[in-house]
């Protein structure tokens, strides 16, 4: 796997460390991913575990996980190839078409697939860290994909100091308080981030989303976990809708429930197929390469 293999196009998104393009895989002809990390922004141990990561990653198998082809480094810069989900992320759905959220049967479709992806990962002893729609892909067919599991991770824990900084790289809408608290944290970080998410895609952002990342710290830390105001929201959502989310954000992880438990609610039961999204939401949503470029 070089550079020369690959035809690059058009850029599709930019984070703080990254910039995603559409590429050719030339000896197939194949349309692939291209994320291209800039490593000179790291220290070397932070690479180190990176690539650790992303080994972890291409040995992942499950239809809720993105598949890691594989990746190779070229001057200075980390580039991963993966499939390409020409729908992309449900983030960037939301910003073209659904400022204002969801409605709850694609929420419950979308987050039963992504939970599915996240018991696989549980199971297999694995934390994401990093759920949150930006990192919920789709294809056109309405496949949903956890992505960038594993990457921040590795460049965030780089000791006290370096990895504080890095956590504030983007902001910590989603992050649990026993991780701002660095205190420790397992799998139920991740149902956390899980209910938060579920918060983004029924108001359109996650909660204390318009404050910075201190204010969000303290915030989350002090207050009463955020809660889904069923009145003030732009859709109609169901008391049993409010009921799963305010089980994922209990302050005291031991009393969030794993994934495996939390696919048992009764919300899960009007998830529909697949084939659902790309009907409903999609079928007005141009593939990611026809949309203006937006933050991943």
């Amino acid at each position: 796997m070089s550079i020369d293999d690959y035809e690059i196009g058009a850029q599709i998104g930019n984070g703080s460390s990254a910039v995603v393009y559409v590429a050719k895989y030339i000896p197939s002809q194949k349309t692939v991913c291209l994320k291209v990390i800039d490593l000179d922004m790291f220290e070397r141990n932070q690479i180190d575990g990176l690539r650790k990561e992303i080994q972890i990653m291409s040995l992942c198998k499950h239809p809720n996980l993105l598949t890691v082809y594989g990746s190779f480094v070229y001057e200075s810069k980390l580039y991963i190839v993966t499939p390409l989900l020409s729908a992309g992320s449900c983030l960037n759905i939301m910003k073209y078409a659904y400022p204002d959220g969801f409605e709850e049967v694609v929420i419950a479709t979308i987050l039963k697939q992504a939970l599915l992806g996240l018991e696989y990962l549980h199971k297999n002893g694995l934390i994401h860290r990093d759920v949150k729609a930006g990192n919920l892909l789709m294809s056109e067919e309405g496949l949903v994909q956890l992505a960038d599991f594993g990457v921040s991770s590795s460049l965030m824990e780089t000791g006290e100091r370096k990895g504080l900084r890095k956590t504030f790289v983007g902001t910590p809408c989603w992050m649990a308080p026993e991780v701002m608290e660095q205190s420790g944290y397992d799998y139920k970080a991740d149902i956390w981030s899980f209910g938060i998410t579920a918060l983004e895609m029924a108001t359109g952002r996650a909660p204390f989303a318009k404050y910075p990342p201190i204010k969000v710290l303290m915030l989350t830390i002090e207050n009463e976990p955020p809660t889904l105001d069923r009145d003030q929201c732009r859709h109609k959502y169901s008391r049993t809708f409010k009921e799963m989310i305010d089980l994922c954000l209990n302050k005291d992880p031991s009393k969030r429930p794993s994934a495996e438990k939390l696919l048992q609610h009764p919300f899960f039961k009007q998830a529909k197929k697949k084939s659902y999204l790309a009907q409903t939401i999609l079928h007005n949503v141009p593939s990611i390469q026809m949309r203006p470029l937006k933050g991943i």
